[in-house]
């Protein structure tokens, strides 16, 4: 069996498979004339998809195991993760969380207040350090610059929890369903999506049971963003639902359930419901009416100061052009969207804009618009920015009888691929 009979005995398209992937369908095509492989970033992930090992993915794309660079190292031994130290991280942190899980509803030992009171001093030093991280995660122009002391900080904070009692064990729960949010928005931007969903949940995990639910809510939403980039919106709308709920038991004080909101819109539009989509961004854009801060800076970060892009991309999602380019020059003429400022927002903005070009056959637009945001992605190595210029090729269709347009085609799909 060879990738094509692989592929439509699980019953993907080529355009499915390559969408999955966020290349071009064009891509998967060589795959399977065999007149070029997968890069190595994309192959636990079309191992996963296939269903296969990374040695039987050799096998079945005819390039024996012999032929993979030495400096590859051994396959995974779990090809739904990354098989690395961050899987052994992963597993370390849920076996943690399920024996505090279990233990929590015995009595407290003796003298457990006063150890509650120490973990509590360090648990606050661990979300002082977490605020930090998520300081430098939103400056840094590369998101990916910001994993290796994320994995420190990781590495630390299970070290700390190893061996503690279920009181001491809670007290640190928040502070891991903290960190483990960060680690899932590195994975995302670097478009793993599996890697992301994995940390997401030990994210979800780790605040319900340190019953922040202000914390546990944001985990499922960043959760629901997987099923989003992925297209599974009724998916996402249930996970959606659970947040909402979640949020209700929250701080009224803070902006939880209207971001929430924002992100059903998301799913709404991507079930083509205006109504529903309209009726949640309103409720997200309650959010004003909300007196002191509404946000951490950190974990939680939704402000209302996004929505005018935010909604652009709905009325783009729904077809709504007027609409969507009028909220979405707003957008771009904000401070915080100015050239040098807010990469990958800006390089999203940018992006829908060209897909509106492209719509209405404007080729000089979607140049000047799509070739900013391509050079935004290249500066910054976003996956965020890039998985939207993936998305935008399937507007540029005939523009690309334009040697230009073809270019900027061509650009988008090698800073996908490699």
């Amino acid at each position: 069996m060879g990738l094509a009979e692989r592929r439509r005995a699980l019953g993907y398209s080529q355009e499915e498979l390559a969408h999955a992937l966020g290349v071009d369908r064009r891509t998967v095509g060589r795959w399977e004339g065999r007149t070029t492989t997968p890069q190595p970033p994309l192959r636990p992930r079309l191992a996963e998809l296939l269903h296969l090992d990374l040695d039987e993915l050799d096998a079945l794309m005819g390039q024996p195991r012999a032929a993979r660079p030495e400096s590859a190292g051994p396959p995974p031994r779990d090809h739904h993760g990354s098989g690395d130290l961050d899987d052994m991280i992963r597993r370390q942190f849920l076996r943690a969380i399920t024996v505090t899980s279990a233990l929590v509803a015995l009595p407290p030992d003796e003298g457990a207040a006063l150890a509650e009171g120490a973990l509590r001093g360090m648990s606050d030093d661990f979300l002082r350090m977490n605020g930090h991280l998520w300081q430098v995660y939103q400056l840094a122009r590369s998101k990916r610059s910001v994993y290796p002391v994320v994995r420190d900080q990781l590495i630390t904070l299970n070290d700390t929890l190893e061996g503690r009692s279920a009181v001491e064990a809670q007290a640190l729960c928040g502070a891991a369903g903290d960190l483990f949010q960060l680690a899932g928005e590195l994975a995302f931007d670097g478009n793993r999506y599996t890697d992301a969903a994995a940390s997401y949940t030990l994210a979800a995990s780790a605040s319900q049971e340190a019953k922040s639910y202000d914390l546990w809510a944001c985990a499922l939403v960043r959760h629901a963003y997987v099923d989003l980039y992925e297209r599974r919106y009724a998916d996402a709308v249930g996970t959606l639902s659970a947040a909402e709920k979640v949020a209700r038991r929250g701080d009224g004080f803070l902006s939880t359930r209207h971001w929430v909101a924002a992100v059903q819109a998301e799913a709404y539009a991507g079930l083509g419901d205006l109504f529903a989509c309209e009726r949640a961004l309103d409720k997200a854009e309650e959010v004003t009416g909300l007196s002191g801060p509404a946000h951490n800076g950190g974990w939680l970060r939704f402000d209302g100061s996004r929505l005018a892009e935010e909604r652009g991309a709905r009325y783009l999602q729904l077809g709504r052009l007027d609409l969507a380019e009028k909220a979405l020059s707003t957008a771009l003429s904000q401070d915080v969207l100015a050239s040098g400022q807010s990469f990958r927002r800006r390089g999203a903005v940018l992006t829908d804009l060209a897909a509106i070009s492209a719509r209405r056959q404007d080729p000089d637009q979607v140049l000047a618009y799509g070739g900013e945001a391509l050079r935004l992605a290249r500066t910054t190595s976003s996956g965020y920015v890039a998985h939207k210029l993936q998305g935008l090729r399937t507007d540029l269709g005939p523009l690309t009888r334009d040697a230009r347009v073809a270019e900027l085609d061509a650009e988008i799909d090698a800073l996908c691929t490699t």
